[in-house]
């Protein structure tokens, strides 16, 4: 399986310090370096905008995660903003400032790989969170703590 990581669950990994949680990090690193976590341009986008911290030192060494969106996620992002109500994914703030936002292009990213995305958000009755719109599209999505049962890491 291939988990596509948001900025709120990157951001939740400042809570594993690297200095502490070795095991973690090494599992961790196979699997991005087995490509079997990534993420999208926009994510590092986000991050960047962040003050740096260990997890955002450690995503500068691992940008290759951070993919660019293909034609088809291009697409099928498309087909999410064809939903009026998702236009929400996007905040008026975020338009006009011009701040990145990655939510449609890790849904698409996902959609395109048959994979799952990592998030911390939480669906919202009838809102544009990232779990309602996987879950009107039929695209697996968990939390961090779903992403490590699904991996069946334990510390």
């Amino acid at each position: 399986m291939i988990y596509f990581v948001d900025t709120s669950s990157f951001r939740e990994l400042e809570r594993y310090y690297p200095d502490v949680f070795l095991t973690f990090w090494t599992l961790f690193q196979a699997d991005v370096d087995a490509r079997l976590i990534l993420s999208v341009r926009e994510v590092w986008r986000e991050l960047q905008a962040s003050p740096e911290t260990s997890v955002t030192a450690w995503a500068k060494a691992n940008q290759s995660i951070f993919q660019q969106p293909t034609a088809a996620e291009a697409a099928f992002v498309g087909r999410i903003f064809a939903v009026p109500h998702f236009g929400q994914l996007i905040s008026a703030t975020a338009r006009l400032r011009g701040d990145p936002v990655a939510d449609p292009f890790l849904i698409a990213a996902a959609h395109a790989h048959g994979g799952t995305v990592v998030t911390q958000e939480r669906p919202k009755p009838n809102g544009a969170k990232i779990p309602n719109v996987c879950a009107h599209f039929g695209i697996a999505c968990t939390n961090f703590e779903g992403f490590l049962k699904a991996k069946g890491w334990s510390f």
